[in-house]
This record gives structure tokens, sequence and C-alpha cells, in this order.
């Protein structure tokens, strides 16, 4: 694993000098092989010289000269061999080194290649590089450049594209910001004026009606009441429940509504009185039930009468004529339980009925605000309403707390 490790992170250079290394060891040892073989023949051809020779006598002249040229041929041609294997590796090492540095220049110009293509668009010149195989690779580097810097203009002209059209939309959406800025203040002025409006038309809109009402009393003191006066009552009381309601709208955020103590039985048959007229108008009775003790309640009288006023009204117009809207005080537990009930057509939803512009008859009048509000006074006191319709009747119950509960 480690000779695995070595090579794989081995350099160019380090390569050609263990290359080297190795060529230069085996062609010693080759001639060293070489040069033990021409001794061994050497040796061989002495051994036969002193056979054949054997009757000579070993200090003979023509033996001894015979010796030394066999031993200088042995050195002349060891010095040959050595000599040429010199030659041929200093050969050999030369093509190695032109090669290397050949190699070694296609590989650094690949380097400073890929180096400055980073942060420049250049491309490798094919005659700068010497071997083929390179140069091949040379033009795939190229072609790889070359698409690369297409897809980089491409990408520099839609950012710039896109920055424009960033930039129109940015101004569009400011545009459309100070026109919805312009559209608010408007909104808010508007909103303000028909506030001020209401309120100056529910404060002049009260003196003609109590003005209308007395004359109305004052009149029904000398003379009888007939139907034509009975109708003007009755649109008078209803206009005057309106009026209350609208006073209330406007005023309920900016005034405070003190809690007092409240005679219930004596409140509701003040009420109901009120709304007799109407009621006769309509072909309708009030059948008032109520128990033999005084109850009592700890509530503001203005969001007391609007929760009965409305509640009333409500049955007037939706009962069925000829019937009787029955009215019911007592005692139940904790709670004091005010209920109205009568004969009308079923109600499908009774939890929208108390919702903003909701009716079940579009033919009927009005904008369905009136329980509207008796909710969102409910909620704010605390008082639970339950809401039962059937085919025979259709009830309205309001939960008050009793007084120290």
């Amino acid at each position: 694993m480690k000779i695995k490790y070595l090579f794989q992170n081995i350099t160019i250079k380090q390569a050609n000098v263990f290359t080297i290394t190795v060529i230069f060891l085996f062609s010693m040892v080759f001639v060293g092989l070489l040069v033990e073989e021409i001794y061994e023949d050497y040796e061989q051809s002495l051994e036969q010289s002193y056979i054949t020779d054997s009757k000579v006598s070993p200090d003979n002249e023509v033996l001894k000269q015979k010796q030394q040229k066999l031993k200088a041929l042995l050195i002349k041609t060891a010095l040959v061999i050595v000599t040429l294997s010199f030659i041929l590796f200093a050969v050999f090492l030369g093509l190695n080194n032109l090669f290397n540095k050949l190699l070694q220049r296609d590989m650094q110009t690949f380097l400073d290649f890929f180096e400055h293509s980073v942060h420049h668009d250049q491309v490798i010149n094919p005659k700068l590089i010497f071997f083929k195989d390179l140069k091949i690779m040379v033009g795939y580097a190229n072609d790889m450049v070359t698409k690369i810097n297409e897809q980089k203009h491409t990408l520099k002209e839609l950012n710039l594209g896109l920055e424009e059209r960033v930039k129109n939309k940015t101004a569009a959406l400011l545009q459309i910001n100070e026109n919805l800025e312009q559209e608010k203040t408007f909104s808010q002025n508007l909103l303000k004026s028909q506030k001020e409006f209401l309120r100056y038309t529910v404060h002049e809109t009260n003196t003609p009606l109590s003005v209308i009402l007395t004359s109305i009393e004052l009149y029904l003191m000398n003379n009888p009441k007939d139907r034509q006066l009975s109708k003007i009552e009755a649109a008078v009381k209803n206009i005057f429940s309106i009026y209350d309601d609208l006073s209330y709208l406007v005023k309920k955020d900016q005034i405070e509504y003190p809690k007092l103590v409240i005679n219930l039985n004596n409140y509701l048959s003040s009420r109901i009185d009120f709304f007799t007229e109407v009621a006769h108008m309509s072909r309708i009775k009030f059948n008032y039930i109520q128990t033999n003790e005084d109850i009592h309640v700890y509530f503001n009288e203005t969001k007391l009468q609007r929760i009965i006023d409305n509640t009333i009204t409500n049955a007037i117009k939706y009962t069925m004529p000829d019937e009787e809207v029955h009215v019911r005080i007592k005692q139940v537990g904790a709670f004091v339980e005010f209920s109205v009930g009568s004969r009308s057509k079923i109600i499908k939803d009774t939890d929208k009925v108390f919702d903003a512009y909701y009716r079940e008859e579009e033919s009927r009048d009005g904008f369905g605000l009136g329980l509207k509000l008796v909710r969102s006074i409910c909620e704010e006191e605390g008082v639970d309403i339950e809401v039962n319709s059937s085919d025979t009747l259709t009830t309205f119950t309001y939960k008050f707390k009793m007084i120290g509960e």
C-alpha cells in the first residue's frame, strides 16, 4: 500500500530520476556480468594453454608473451565494453533528457494554461506542443475554453437583461407603492369624512325624531289615534332604533359606557311598550312572561338596549302575521336568561345569522348589522347566546351573569 501511495504521488522529474537510476544499475550489472564472462573465457584459455604447453617450461619466454597478449586482450575487451556501455548510456541519457524536457515543457504549458484560464480567456497554441498526443489534448482543452467563454458571455447577457428587467420591475413597484399610498391616504380621508358625516347626521337626526314623537304624543292627548298616525309612529320608532344603533357605533370607541344595576323586568317592559305599536302594525302581539320577583343585572344601559331592541325588532320583522312574540325572563342557576321566540321561517344557519350583511331572506329590508352589533356587545360583556330554530319556533336566548357572580 505504501509503494502504491508513493507512485500515485510521484512527479515526472522524480520518475525520470528513478528511471535513469534503474537503467544505470542494470547497465552496470550487465557490464559486470559481461566482463565476468570474458574473464572466465580468459581463464579457460590460460588453462588450455597450460595443458597444450605442459611440456614447455613455465619460464618459457614464448609462454609468457602469450599470457601477456591474452591479458592485454582481456583488458582491452573489457575497456571497450565499458566504454561502449557508457557511450550508449550517455546517448540514452541525452535522448531521455531531451524528450523529458520537451514533455516537461508541454506539461508546463498545460499547467500555465489551467492556472491562467481561471481568470483570463486564453487558449493553447498547438505549435508550442511537441508531442502529437498532447496536441490532441490541446484541441479538447481549447474547445472546452471556447464553450465556457460562450456560456460566460451568454450568462453575462442574461444578467444584464435580468438587471434591466429588475430595474424596470422595481420602478414599476415603486410607482405602484406610490399609487397605493395615495389611494390609502384618499381612503383614510374618505373614511374620516364618512365618520364625520355619520356623526353629524346622527347628531342632527335626534332632534327632528324627538320632535316628531313628542308631537304625536301631544296630538294623541287631544285626538283619537287613527291608522295613518299609527303607521307614522311605528316608522318613527323604527328610525329611532336605527338611530340608536348608529349612535352607539359612532361613539363606542370614544366614550366609556359605565355599568349600573338595572331592574330587567321594568326595563324590558318599557322597551316592549315602545315597540308595541310597531308590532301592531305588523299584525303581531307580544306575550311577555316574567317572574313575580324582580331580577336585576349589572350592565350598561345603552348596551342592554341595543341587545333588547335589535332582538325585538328582528322578531317583529321575521315573525309570521297574526302570531305572538314570546318574551321571557327567568333565573337559571347563576344566570338570568332573556329569551325572545316566535313562529317564523326556519333559520338554516344559526351561526351566520349574526354575521354582517347576512340575510337568509334577500327580499327583507336591512343590512343585517343589528345582530352583528348584538354579538359584538355580548362577546365584550361575556353574555352567552343560544339560537334554536324549528318549523314551529325560533328562539334567541341570552344568558346574563347575576349580580355578584
